[in-house]
C-alpha cells in the first residue's frame, strides 16, 4: 500500500508542462493547459521505450476588465467590456527514451471568439496553433528517486499557427462587413520563433506530495510584420503586433483519497501571465502585458492504461501591467481578465515493443 501511494503521488507532476504556453489569459496573451504532481501513473516513471499520449482542454470566458490591479467596473455597467472566449486543445505524444530522457511534441488547436458586448459584430478564429517539440530529462536516476525529483526540459516552438485569420464583423447597421484581422487574443499563432524552458519538481512527504511546476517561453522576434489595422501609421510604436514572452508557475499539495485506488485531489496556487519586457529581443509592438493568480483545486483518477484530470482555476488577483509602449507614451492600457480557468486532461501510455506493458499514465499539461 505504501508503495502504491508513493507511485501514485508521484504522477501528479510529469505532465504539468508538457504542453507549450500558448496564448490566452483572455486578452492577455497568455494561455496554457497544465496540471499538478510528479511521474505519471500508479506505475510511477514513464519507462525506457513506452509512448504517452495525452490530449488537454482549456476553456475561459474573459470580461472583467483591469487596468493595473483596478476592475474597470464601469465597462460591465456601461455594457462596452470585451467578451473573449477561448477553447484550447492541446495534443502531445511523448517517448521515453531511456530511463531519464524523454523527447515529446505538441500540437494545440484553438477555436475563439470575441465582440464587445454592445455590438453585434464578432470576430472568430479556428485552427492549428504553434507546435513544439521538447527534450527534457530527471536530473536523479527515476529508478533510484521515487520520493522526489527534478525535470528540466528545452524545447523550440514553430510558427506552424496562423497569425493572420481574417473575421467580416456584421455590425448590422446596413453597411457591408469588411475583412478585418482578428485581435491577436484569439490567433492560433503568434508569428515567431520560441525557445521553450520548462520543469517538473516533487517531493513525497508522508502520504502526500509537493509540486512545483513551471515553464517560460522566450521569443527572440520583436513582433510580426503585418499591420493591425490600414489605419495604423507603420511608425508607430504600437503599428504590429508584439510577439511576447509567456510564463506558468505552478506548485502545491497532492493527497491521494485512500479509499478510492486511483483517485488524487490536488491544490495550489497557479500565476500565469505575460511580462511587459521579453528576456530577448526589443519590446516594442502591440501587447497587453498583465498576469493572473489562482487558486487551482483539482482530481486525477488512474485507472488500468487511462488517466484522467480535471481542476479549475479561480483568480484571486488580476494585474494589466503597463507595456513598454505604454511606459513611452505615459499610457496605461487595460485588458479583460476571466473569473476562471477549466482544465481537463485524458491520457494513456502504451508500449508497443513490450507486450505486457499496461501502466497507468497520468495527465499532461494544461499551458
Amino acid at each position: 500500500m505504501k508503495r502504491t501511494i508513493t507511485f501514485l503521488l508521484a504522477a501528479a507532476a510529469v505532465g504539468s508542462v508538457t504542453a507549450p504556453l500558448m496564448h490566452a489569459q483572455g486578452c492577455v496573451v497568455a494561455r496554457s493547459n497544465g496540471e499538478a504532481g510528479g511521474p505519471d501513473g500508479e506505475g510511477g516513471y514513464l519507462t525506457p521505450g513506452e509512448f504517452e499520449i495525452n490530449t488537454s482542454y482549456r476553456h475561459q470566458f474573459s470580461f472583467r476588465h483591469y487596468v493595473g490591479d483596478v476592475e474597470q467596473t464601469q465597462r460591465i455597467a456601461a455594457g462596452t467590456q470585451v467578451e473573449n472566449k477561448i477553447n484550447l486543445e492541446n495534443i502531445n505524444l511523448t517517448y521515453q527514451l531511456t530511463s531519464r530522457f524523454s523527447v515529446s511534441a505538441d500540437v494545440p488547436v484553438l477555436s475563439a471568439s470575441r465582440h464587445s458586448n454592445n455590438s453585434a459584430a464578432m470576430q472568430f478564429a479556428h485552427g492549428i496553433g504553434d507546435t513544439s517539440f521538447m527534450v527534457s530529462g530527471w536530473l536523479w536516476n527515476p529508478k533510484e528517486n521515487h520520493r522526489g525529483n527534478v525535470q528540466i526540459g528545452f524545447g523550440l516552438q514553430l510558427p506552424t499557427g496562423n497569425d493572420r485569420v481574417v473575421s467580416y464583423p456584421d455590425s448590422r447597421n446596413g453597411k457591408t462587413p469588411v475583412a478585418t484581422y482578428d485581435d491577436y487574443s484569439i490567433q492560433p499563432g503568434s508569428g515567431g520563433y520560441g525557445l521553450i524552458m520548462q520543469w517538473t519538481a516533487f517531493k513525497n512527504v508522508k502520504a502526500a506530495q509537493i509540486y512545483f511546476n513551471g515553464s517560460y517561453l522566450a521569443t527572440p522576434q520583436e513582433q510580426n510584420n503585418y499591420l493591425r489595422n490600414a489605419t495604423t501609421s507603420p511608425t508607430s510604436p504600437t503599428a504590429y503586433y508584439s510577439i511576447s514572452d509567456q510564463y506558468l508557475v505552478q506548485a502545491g499539495i497532492a493527497v491521494p483519497v485512500r479509499k478510492i485506488r486511483g483517485l488524487t485531489v490536488t491544490l495550489g496556487p497557479r500565476w500565469e501571465g505575460v511580462p511587459a519586457k521579453d528576456l530577448i529581443g526589443d519590446n516594442l509592438g502591440f501587447r497587453r502585458p498583465g498576469y493572473a493568480l489562482s487558486i487551482e483545486p483539482g482530481f486525477q483518477y488512474y485507472y488500468k492504461n487511462n488517466a484522467f484530470t480535471f481542476s479549475v482555476g479561480k483568480a484571486l488577483y488580476r494585474n494589466r501591467t503597463v507595456s513598454y509602449p505604454d511606459s513611452l507614451s505615459g499610457g496605461h492600457g487595460d485588458a479583460a481578465f476571466a473569473d476562471y480557468v477549466w482544465l481537463a486532461s485524458y491520457s494513456f501510455r502504451v508500449n508497443p515493443f513490450h507486450k505486457h506493458s499496461t501502466v497507468a499514465s497520468a495527465s499532461a499539461h494544461h499551458m
